[in-house]
């Protein structure tokens, strides 16, 4: 495990603006391009949603099956437009959109503003509600492992509406357009992001010209939009619609991405979008399938594709596909976004990332998460063999990260705006209640796939507390080891410790001001030697997206600027690469005590073999899997941009 990986958080620093084209929701008029782009990106998951919502919600096999009946549908459709109305118009796009970090948005954009907030005033409440937001993330890797498996399953399933001779193909085709999918990921979405856009508005095009076709046969379906049905199948028949409340979330699956790549198009982007584009088409599709349910029952077998005229099915199927592998490449993008952004601040292994787009920073690729995902959706598509079955397990990851989020943005208004309690009270206590009452309709299906969601979920957040916990144990023990720094340098202008100074510069990666690098130390002690100019770089993970070129560095000389060693705290946001010699190159000779001779320069890391101990910091199943998690850190060199013929690395190694 090598721990020079970054420097501890600091919870100041000033906001980094984003780069043209980053953030544009915040100013200026919204361009089309920006707004073609978020509906090709932002509105995959939900936008394929009509594909399977109403289908699983009749469907004759659910455990708690909802009859079909002309007073169901009207109250099934009515509860699917309100529950879109409620949690992702009136939470996501007109609420927790404007509780941003520095434009970025997101559950993990909640958790640093919480704890930016906690370190400054110590409420106990934002710890705990932290820990909430990170429980909140680990649930949408459960996401990002069954979107892909649900969306392009129920795509493909749509052969068996064109050909029902193909039905037993369908397994397979999915399981190779997943390969393909995730082969690709290292290339990046660059070169086929530009045509995400275009397929997206035809497809919604397409599915809300369905939709009115539906309408036109069966126009009294638009009575459905009253929340008098809603209100009435819910109260009339609750038994049955609670059950129903389980399938018909499926609605609002990919709300947290509206919020989550808000950092990347902007509010007013994202908002236009869905307001004049795929609102609308998806509320046109769930009228029509209504509609065709309506004339007749047995269309619940496929109500999405029994819409679609004879002669437009198979295209309707490939369009389809296509939307569901652009709706499961925004979850993957937002997987490695995630994973990413936990890394930095603290809760992951240092991860390999690469930036697969010069222009777009958000575009990463992260090899260890892909092979990850990759495996457990084909473990998801060939254990549940139907989107059907797999709904059951989608629910429940989605309406755990919409009730976290919502939870954390009324705490937000609170501590950012100061908004009236009182009116915090009526909202939260709206909002939360329907969120509430989506979980316990999908804590029924527990037994039926819901309990999945919630074991990803479990284990992703008890990997990320452990290594949070094993990482400030190896922290603290290393403090000890290597002793102040003040002291190191007195000790070396001194005389104390009998080196020799020879040529060069020497760069020590350290993770912070505190103590002395043990690499440099061990340099002193073993080989008596040190360099003739020293730089002890501190890399620093701001609770901000970026940070602006003019605050990158903080340069100190510590106490002495004649004796060639000085301190480098180099400050990163979250969403950003360290790139150590790019920085260093920055720097100004006056600053550095003589130009640094960066071409020649030796790079020192200390890489740190973990042991278990007999201490009783944990328990002993986490420091095995503290431990264990350790071997998924990447190269140091390779993430901090260090060359690899100039770098040492310097092994030690500490109990935990």
């Amino acid at each position: 495990m090598a721990d020079d990986r970054q420097g501890t958080e600091s919870d100041g620093g000033s906001a980094a603006r984003p780069p043209e084209g980053h953030g544009v929701g915040a100013h200026d008029t919204v361009r089309l391009a920006v707004v073609v782009g978020a509906l090709g990106v932002v509105f995959g998951d939900i936008g394929t949603s009509p594909i399977y919502t109403l289908q699983t919600v009749f469907n004759p096999d659910d455990p708690h099956p909802v009859p079909v009946s002309t007073g169901h549908v009207y109250g099934v459709v009515s509860l699917v437009f309100w529950s879109v109305m409620i949690i992702v118009t009136v939470t996501y796009v007109l609420l927790a959109m404007r509780a941003d970090n520095d434009d970025e948005g997101g559950i993990m954009a909640l958790i640093t503003l919480l704890r930016r907030w906690n370190a400054q005033r110590g409420r106990r409440a934002a710890v705990v509600l932290a820990a909430l937001g990170i429980f909140g993330a680990s649930l949408f890797f459960g996401d990002s492992m069954i979107t892909p498996a649900i969306s392009v399953l129920s795509a493909v399933e749509g052969l068996k509406v064109v050909e029902p001779s193909l039905e037993d193909a369908v397994v397979p085709i999915t399981a190779v357009i997943i390969v393909l999918l995730f082969l690709v990921q290292r290339r990046g979405t660059a070169a086929v992001g530009r045509v995400f856009g275009p397929v997206m508005i035809t497809w919604f095009t397409a599915i809300g010209a369905c939709g009115v076709v539906g309408i036109t046969d069966h126009p009294d379906i638009l009575k459905a939009l009253s929340p008098t049905y809603a209100l009435d199948f819910l109260v009339g028949n609750f038994g049955t619609a609670f059950f129903a409340l389980a399938a018909i979330v499926l609605a609002v699956t990919g709300a947290e991405a509206l919020y989550a790549d808000m950092g990347h198009f902007g509010r007013r982007a994202i908002t236009r979008g869905w307001l004049f584009l795929v609102l609308p088409a998806c509320v046109l599709s769930y009228l029509g399938q209504g509609a065709l349910i309506l004339d007749d029952p047995e269309n619940i077998s496929s109500p999405f594709f029994l819409l679609v005229p004879d002669w437009g099915r198979w295209p309707m199927v490939l369009l389809a596909t296509a939307a569901t592998v652009i709706a499961s490449q925004a979850v993957i993008t937002g997987a490695y976004s995630v994973a990413s952004q936990a890394a930095k601040l603290g809760y992951l292994p240092r991860l390999r990332i690469a930036h697969t787009s010069e222009s777009t920073i958000g575009q990463i690729y992260v090899p260890w998460i892909n092979w990850l995902l990759m495996v457990s959706v084909l473990t998801l598509v060939f254990a549940f063999r139907s989107s059907a079955a797999l709904a059951f397990a989608f629910g429940m990851a989605v309406t755990g990260t919409i009730t976290i989020t919502t939870l954390l943005f009324f705490y937000v208004a609170r501590a950012k705006w100061g908004t009236p309690r009182w009116l915090l009270a009526v909202g939260a206590g709206v909002l939360l209640f329907v969120d509430l009452l989506f979980v316990a309709a999908n804590l029924t299906k527990l037994v039926h796939g819901a309990w999945l969601p919630l074991l990803i979920g479990l284990t992703a957040f008890t990997v990320m507390t452990t290594w949070q916990r094993g990482r400030q144990l190896v922290t603290a023990e290393r403090e000890r080891r290597e002793g102040p720094l003040p002291e190191f340098v007195d000790d070396l202008r001194s005389g104390d410790m009998s080196t020799v100074r020879i040529p060069g510069t020497a760069v020590f990666l350290n993770r912070g001001k505190q103590s002395a690098p043990l690499a440099m130390r061990a340099n002193v002690e073993h080989n008596h030697v040190r360099h003739e100019q020293v730089v002890i770089v501190a890399i620093q993970t701001e609770p901000v997206p970026r940070v602006p070129a003019d605050q990158r560095v903080v340069v100190d000389d510590l106490g002495y600027a004649d004796d060639g060693i000085i301190h480098v705290t180099a400050r990163y946001g979250y969403m950003e690469k360290p790139d150590v010699p790019g920085t260093l190159a920055l720097l100004d000779p006056a600053a550095t005590e003589g130009p640094l001779q960066l071409d020649e320069a030796s790079y020192f890391l200390s890489k740190i073999e973990l042991r278990r101990g007999t201490a009783p910091t944990m328990a002993p199943w986490r420091k095995r899997l503290f431990i264990a998690t350790s071997y998924i850190t990447a190269d140091a060199a390779e993430y901090f941009g260090l060359p690899r013929d100039r770098t040492v690395i310097m092994g030690s190694h500490i109990e935990v």
